[in-house]
């Protein structure tokens, strides 16, 4: 009974091969043998009286192993191919004239294709027909010298559909228009199979390259595949050298395989680098100069982050002297991606139908599709920094400007209160500060209040607009030399003439209201004198200053105005200014100052002499004569009337 049992185990327990069997089939695999030797080991095991069910497996191995080598026979053919192509490649890029890359591309295809002759057609489209350019292979003179019409013929077929065509016997294919003279010419030649390609630059077609039997012959599809490669080198090759080099750089990625999958790994692993680095950057708050950093290092060129006006954001490494013209960045802006424009990859970027910024990558070679979906990326991520920062922006701007409004209006009940809201705003209202209003063109003003805004968060100040003015307070002391540099500034910005009032130095919130009431004069008092698109402060207007300045100091004046004849009179004791009193009186006549002072017309000439020393040249033009008069006249009523 043991027995039975135990045959009864061995007949069930499926029937395989020997191990050595499969180590036969590897070592033929290996040796590249021929497909016939594959049926030996099956042979040898029927002669040996193998079971059935170790021949079945025998030959399940030997269809595997087959399969194996038909992969690896399809891949070295493939190989081959590429190869060919690379030395095609090669041939090119020591060829210059036009003529001897155009015959390159033909001859190499007839030796690829292994075909009895490869011709191209180009269009003419000045004559409006098609004309044979290059042969090889072909004995027929008349056959090298045809022309037809266009859309004439299999040409004309594969011009038209932009497609590959095949015909196993073109004699007796009707499935293109055949020509007597096309015939003719295709007979005397003694072609029979025919493949044509289209040479395509973009959507047209520049012509046709054929490979042509003698004898019927099937094209695979590996063939076509190969035949439209070097056909697209011909109509690079007809474009520009430029583009020639690129479509060789492309030839040389297919000859490389094992390199462009190292380097499309590679990219992989930028994006997702960049992918984290960003995120990682939007969640600690980081700037655009750390964006700038981090896709600048990431694509391995310089970048720079331009606003809608094209002002420099952020920079970092070598972006160039010069960026794209504004119609490459306009264009870019239309396109919605990533344009190269020369040297330049420039990417616009902006929320709905606002732009808000444009990328400047200035990197070596071309962008693989992994690195310009970064740069889309990043532009996506500034674009999102951008209305981050300017909401804050236009938070903090309100806030300040309601700050400086109540200022402006004296809505202030609480001196405490309001200082306090002012230091939350990094200003200290018991600082020493100037105010200056700006004045713009009406249809400027919303970009000069965005300018504003942005000013006095820099500096620690407060913007606002009214009266059709914008308005800021910000520290320092000299309103003038405030005035100026702001109109001067935002004058640039806006791309037009500021003029410019400033008023001050004032310390508190109590004397805002004044200060701003005095700089609205001397920006008018700016416009009446003709000096659009200056700045000053009341101080700096002379007499004009002393009827818009808030304080009227009338003996500073007097002071900044007969300071040298004072001091004279003073360490002299001379009478300059009465002299120069009575010389205005009299009309400029010397004779009746003198009879006017009871003195020689000689002592007059000599004070007016010593008059004309002292203020300088040009004292009497008509502008600082009446300054002079206005300041003598004040300076007697001075001494009439003292305080």
């Amino acid at each position: 009974m043991d027995g039975t049992l135990t045959g009864t185990a061995e007949a069930r327990r499926p029937t395989v091969a020997e191990p050595g069997a499969a180590a036969t089939y590897f070592d033929l695999l290996l040796r590249e043998a021929a497909a016939v030797e594959f049926e030996r080991p099956l042979l040898q095991a029927r002669a040996d009286g193998r079971p059935a069910g170790e021949l079945a497996e025998l030959d399940r191995l030997k269809g595997r192993a087959l399969q194996v080598r038909a992969l690896l026979e399809r891949r070295r053919r493939r190989e081959a191919e590429l190869s060919a192509l690379v030395d095609t490649v090669g041939d090119l890029a020591t060829l210059r004239d036009l003529d001897a890359v155009l015959a390159a591309l033909v001859r190499r295809a007839r030796e690829l294709l292994d075909t009895d002759v490869a011709y191209m057609t180009l269009n003419d489209v000045e004559r409006g027909d098609t004309y044979m350019r290059i042969t090889y292979g072909s004995v027929s003179a008349r056959f090298r010298q045809v022309r037809l019409p266009l859309g004439a013929g299999l040409g004309g077929l594969v011009a038209q559909s932009a497609a590959p065509y095949v015909t196993a016997n073109y004699a007796d294919d009707d499935r293109f228009q055949h020509f007597r003279e096309i015939d003719d010419a295709v007979a005397e030649e003694g072609l029979v199979a025919i493949l044509g390609v289209p040479m395509l630059l973009g959507t047209r077609v520049l012509g046709v390259l054929f490979a042509a039997n003698r004898s019927a012959r099937p094209f695979t599809r590996e063939e076509v595949t190969l035949l439209g490669s070097l056909a697209a080198h011909a109509a690079v090759a007809l474009d520009n050298t430029r583009l020639l080099g690129e479509t060789r750089a492309a030839l040389e990625e297919l000859g490389a395989v094992n390199t462009v999958v190292r380097r499309h790994s590679e990219s992989l692993e930028r994006a997702a680098e960049a992918h984290d680095r960003m995120a990682e950057l939007i969640l600690r708050g980081g700037g655009l100069d750390d964006l700038a950093a981090v896709v600048a290092e990431v694509l391995g060129g310089g970048l720079a982050i331009l606003d809608a006006d094209g002002h420099c954001l952020a920079a970092v490494g070598d972006v160039g002297d010069a960026g794209p013209p504004a119609a490459a960045v306009a264009a870019g802006r239309g396109l919605g991606r990533a344009t190269r424009h020369g040297e330049h990859w420039v990417l616009a970027a902006g929320a709905g139908s606002e732009a808000l910024c444009t990328l400047v990558l200035r990197a070596p070679g071309e962008l693989s599709e992994t690195d310009t979906r970064i740069l889309e990326r990043a532009g996506v991520v500034t674009a999102l920094l951008l209305l981050f920062r300017r909401s804050l922006a236009a938070a903090e701007g309100r806030v300040r400007g309601e700050l400086l409004e109540d200022l402006l209006t004296r809505r202030v009940d609480d001196p405490v209160t309001v200082r306090q809201r002012a230091r939350r705003l990094g200003v200290d209202l018991d600082d020493a500060h100037v105010l200056v209003v700006l004045a713009c063109p009406p249809r400027l003003r919303e970009r000069a209040a965005q300018w504003s805004a942005a000013q006095a968060a820099a500096h620690g100040g407060l913007a606002a607009q009214r009266d059709g003015n914008v308005i800021l307070l910000v520290g320092g002391d000299r309103p003038g030399e405030a005035a100026r540099r702001m109109a001067r500034e935002l004058g640039g910005y806006l791309g037009t003439a500021v003029t410019a009032g400033g008023a001050g130095p004032l310390s508190g919130p109590q004397p805002v209201p004044d200060a701003y009431a005095e700089a609205q004069r001397c920006a008018a008092a700016l416009h009446a004198l003709g000096r659009a698109g200056d700045g000053a402060s009341a101080a700096e207007l002379g007499f004009v200053g002393l009827l818009v300045g808030a304080e009227r100091d009338v003996g500073g004046f007097v002071t900044d105005t007969l300071g040298p004849l004072l001091d004279y009179d003073r360490r002299r004791g001379t009478a300059l200014v009465q002299t120069l009193e009575a010389y205005f009186a009299a009309g400029g006549n010397a004779a009746r100052a003198a009879e006017a002072l009871h003195v020689h017309v000689n002592t007059v000439a000599q004070r007016m002499a010593r008059i004309g020393h002292l203020f300088g040249t040009g004292w009497q033009r008509p502008e600082r004569a009446l300054e002079l008069q206005l300041a003598v006249r004040l300076h007697r009523l001075r001494e009439d009337h003292p305080q």
